[in-house]
């Protein structure tokens, strides 16, 4: 029974590694902290705004989990530190008629995230891994943990939560991967989403357009 535990914690089609792999679209950026913000707008009672100093000072948790990327590797038992998703959003608030959010990083990269994929105890804006500060070259200083989505929704570099409405695409999105990437159904690309998804998808970014 002991030789199950791995293939029912490792979702199909991916391969186990103890290494961490660095993807990144274009070049790493390197954050001054100084200057560093994070904060929240959009469908949000209290619009707010946090200093790198700020920030360190917000409630901290732990939290274990395994990474999935869409590439088709995974990496158990990651220990992450930082703030917990669900202390941001109480913090600003969160509007009865957001429905999604979308994470802005460094670089104006964006991945959209429904909330209900967010309300969970594991998701937090990490600072640190397995007990060392995180690396630029894996999204430090900070960084959004989803795990229970495929990695890329775990945005490197993470500057802002803006809250929608709608469940619009971001970067990736846009160019050809899942809208929502569960990867315990392989949800990796585009043309896998059922037609009530694809049609969400148009219309989310045709409103956003419009705004």
């Amino acid at each position: 029974m002991k030789g199950a535990e791995p293939r029912e914690r490792l979702p199909p089609g991916q391969v186990l590694t103890q290494k961490w792999p660095v993807l990144t679209y274009g070049e790493t950026p390197r954050a001054d902290l100084q200057t560093w913000t994070f904060r929240c707008f959009g469908l949000v009672d209290n619009e707010v705004s946090w200093t790198w100093k700020e920030f360190l000072g917000l409630p901290r948790v732990e939290v274990t989990s395994d990474v999935h990327c869409v590439t088709r590797w995974s990496r158990y038992d990651n220990r992450w530190e930082g703030v917990a998703v669900s202390e941001i959003l109480r913090r600003a608030g969160v509007r009865p008629d957001a429905a999604a959010l979308m994470a802005h990083s460094e670089g104006g990269y964006t991945t959209n995230i429904p909330l209900a994929d967010l309300h969970n105890e594991s998701a937090l804006l990490a600072f640190k891994h397995d007990g060392q500060d995180l690396p630029a070259e894996h999204g430090g200083p900070c960084r959004l943990v989803a795990p229970k989505l495929y990695l890329w929704k775990s945005a490197k570099w993470i500057r802002a939560f803006e809250f929608l409405d709608v469940n619009a695409p971001g970067f990736w999105e846009v160019n050809g991967y899942h809208l929502r990437a569960d990867p315990w159904k392989e949800e990796r690309y585009s043309d896998q989403e059922t037609d009530a998804m694809q049609r969400m998808r148009s219309e989310a970014a045709r409103r956003l357009r419009g705004r």
